[in-house]
């Protein structure tokens, strides 16, 4: 098996289907289904059970995947090593990131790394799904968590308290809530992927037991916009609540977890210099926003 045969070998176990295949390898989906039949033809076995809801692997195709996952490896291993060889500054660097952190800092970071190196095009995916850096789904990585990967190299660049917020029209509407009040009589817009947790939902350690929640928001950006148009109270952290013009509720209480912000990118790539040149800027507009 060449590796062309992998990587569509790989896109439909990981897809399911020729559809989502063809979507990630950027080909139409007969192509997909004519390479599967012909390396299935090749190598005298049956790789997939063709089902109503997609394609499944069978005994010999999950054995086929093991050894194609090795051949994964080594293939992004062998690039990651020749690009971080690689001392031009031109060429794509892919950066993911949510969503507030590209509108508040890595846009600034590009126009600031455009004004100095005009032949370094960033790529930008904001979104709140993990990408694997070790599968080069990107070369560097801002986000909330720390990876546990040993091959990768993470930098906090950011340390945020998170406090409670209310827009100035919600505080003259509403007044604002007594501590202990388990926020009754007053609403509130909360982080949606806090909810399916199991643990109980506070803001700022205050149980949510008598408020009303009245909207749940799947990213961060999304809580700071609730909360600037007056729909509820709101937890975020304490750099972009007073960035935005928000009203700090109960100054002296901030949630036990501050907010921390981690650069990340592939030990194999961060001598790159059109990766460094991105990392430098993207390290310049957090620096002075607290650590």
């Amino acid at each position: 098996m060449n590796w062309d045969d992998a990587r569509v070998f790989l896109a439909v176990c990981r897809e399911s289907t020729l559809r989502g295949a063809a979507r990630v390898l950027g080909v139409d989906q007969a192509t997909v289904g004519r390479r599967i039949t012909a390396l299935e033809k090749s190598l005298s076995a049956t790789l997939f059970l063709r089902t109503s809801e997609g394609y499944a692997l069978t005994a010999v195709g999950e054995a086929a995947l093991k050894a194609v996952e090795k051949m994964e490896h080594s293939a992004l291993e062998l690039e990651r090593r020749i690009q971080g060889l690689d001392d031009r500054l031109t060429g794509t660097v892919r950066v993911s990131t949510t969503d507030s952190m590209a509108i508040d800092f890595l846009i600034p970071a590009i126009a600031r790394l455009h004004e100095q190196h005009p032949d370094v095009r960033v790529q930008l995916d904001a979104s709140t799904q993990m990408i694997s850096l070790s599968k080069r789904e990107a070369d560097i990585a801002v986000r909330n968590t720390r990876p546990d990967n040993p091959d990768l190299i993470a930098r906090r660049i950011a340390r945020w308290p998170v406090g409670l917020f209310a827009s100035q029209d919600y505080v003259d509407a509403h007044g604002v809530p007594a501590p202990g009040s388990l926020f009754e009589g007053h609403d509130l817009v909360v982080y949606q992927p806090y909810l399916q947790g199991n643990k109980e939902m506070t803001l700022v350690s205050e149980p949510l037991g008598r408020g009303r929640i009245v909207s749940s928001l799947s990213s961060g950006l999304l809580v700071r916009r609730a909360i600037a148009a007056g729909i509820g109270l709101g937890e975020i952290p304490v750099y972009m609540g007073e960035r935005d013009g928000l009203v700090r509720l109960w100054p002296e209480r901030t949630r036990p977890v501050p907010y921390d912000v981690w650069l990340v990118t592939h030990e194999d790539l961060r001598h790159t210099a059109r990766v460094r040149a991105v990392i430098d800027e993207i390290v310049a507009v957090f620096s002075g926003t607290g650590e």
